[in-house]
């Protein structure tokens, strides 16, 4: 029983230390219509809200075939490639082949790790720049028409591109995105130990 009760306690621990996840999703890669530079001076900036403590971005891209970017820089601003900066770096990417369009280019998936504490009912802006590839190639952000807004830093105001951020929520969060407050762990136990209990019983009753 002790040992029982040992395990129900760690697990249930376990359980309340996992965050809530929220994301913002703009939509699919496309990889036929569009895409815009983000190296060679270049900046795309794409609006997004509802995340909390950003971990983690994805994006679409075209690249020349046999090339693999290594590294974006990124930042997330209160405005349009400009205002308050909440969080930069220089982010080592994961490259992912997922196609080759009719153009001749390959469209990769790009993965890469941040850290960013935002507030899930504010507007945010992403912005990328000085993506590396080995070849010195340009590489171009996948134009999807998603949600957001978007500009580039030549031209202005220009169709959204397909992104993902990934995060989770912040201890009493209220966003709709993360779902119901974890419980304390205090509850989970009690709950667990009353299951436990039941168990006992019923089994005492069927023995």
């Amino acid at each position: 029983m002790k040992l029982r009760m040992a395990s129900l306690t760690i697990l249930c621990l376990a359980l309340a230390a996992i965050p809530a996840s929220a994301q913002y999703n703009n939509g699919p890669i496309n990889g036929t219509t569009d895409a815009w530079t983000i190296d060679f001076g270049y900046v795309v900036s794409d609006s997004f809200t509802g995340v909390e403590w950003a971990y983690q971005l994805q994006f679409g891209v075209w690249e020349f075939p046999g090339d693999s970017m290594t590294s974006v820089d990124w930042s997330i601003t209160s405005a349009e490639n400009g205002g308050t900066i909440y969080g930069s770096a220089t982010a080592k990417t994961t490259d992912h082949f997922v196609s080759s369009n009719q153009y001749g280019y390959n469209i990769d998936l790009i993965t890469a790790n941040m850290s960013v504490s935002l507030n899930y009912a504010n507007t945010y802006w992403l912005n990328l720049q000085n993506a590396v590839v080995p070849s010195g190639d340009p590489v171009y952000w996948d134009e999807n028409s998603g949600p957001s807004s978007a500009s580039e830093s030549a031209v202005g105001t220009i169709p959204s591109e397909a992104f993902t951020i990934s995060g989770s929520c912040g201890a009493g969060s209220s966003s709709p995105d993360c779902g119901p407050p974890t419980p304390e762990p205090g509850s989970i136990l009690l709950l667990g130990s009353g299951i436990l209990g039941s168990v006992a019983a019923l089994r005492r009753k069927l023995l």
